[in-house]
């Protein structure tokens, strides 16, 4: 019989594939701004304002919507020579290194996020923005927003994890 994981981990795989759903609109939608603003630039003359900017801003967000679904669904990348030698001679030994990983992950990941926070506040407080006033502008902290949600998002995916491994 297939088992089927707890409510409160089916509900982050799905918030965690919205995330990861809106990280692929933002590409998309830079793919077409960037060609508009290639098209504009070679036809007209005219670039369109602000584009690097929105480039520079979307890269960090694409990638903290995203690397959570790259983690749930084994993703990311990594060696696993060693891991599949202890996975083979010693399986309790190799499931708790990859649970020390994990582990490693979420502070790493603690770090960033508790950093991030009163970054995020100041932008939000003092609305800073990026480019420049007259030509175009875009505020920050949506982009610090989005690390703070979406590292959240992938430090519940470690936790996840473990408790799949350990608990399941």
């Amino acid at each position: 019989m297939e088992r089927s994981d707890p409510l409160v981990l089916r509900l982050l795989d799905a918030v965690t594939q919205g995330l990861n759903v809106l990280g692929s609109a933002l590409i998309l939608v830079l793919m077409v701004l960037f060609g508009i603003d290639v098209g504009g630039r070679v036809l007209f003359n005219a670039p369109v304002s602000g584009v690097p900017e929105m480039v520079t801003l979307s890269i960090v967000a694409i990638v903290f919507l995203q690397i959570p679904a790259a983690l749930r669904q084994g993703r990311m990348t990594r060696s696993e020579g060693f891991l599949n030698m202890l996975h083979a001679r010693a399986p309790g030994a190799a499931r708790w290194l990859e649970t020390l990983f994990d582990l490693i992950g979420v502070a790493v990941l603690w770090v960033i996020v508790s950093t991030t926070w009163p970054i995020f506040a100041k932008a939000w407080d003092t609305e800073e923005f990026i480019g420049a006033l007259g030509d175009f502008t875009a505020p920050v902290w949506p982009v610090k927003l989005t690390l703070i949600v979406g590292g959240t998002v992938l430090i519940l995916q470690f936790l996840a994890r473990i408790w799949r491994r350990h608990l399941l």
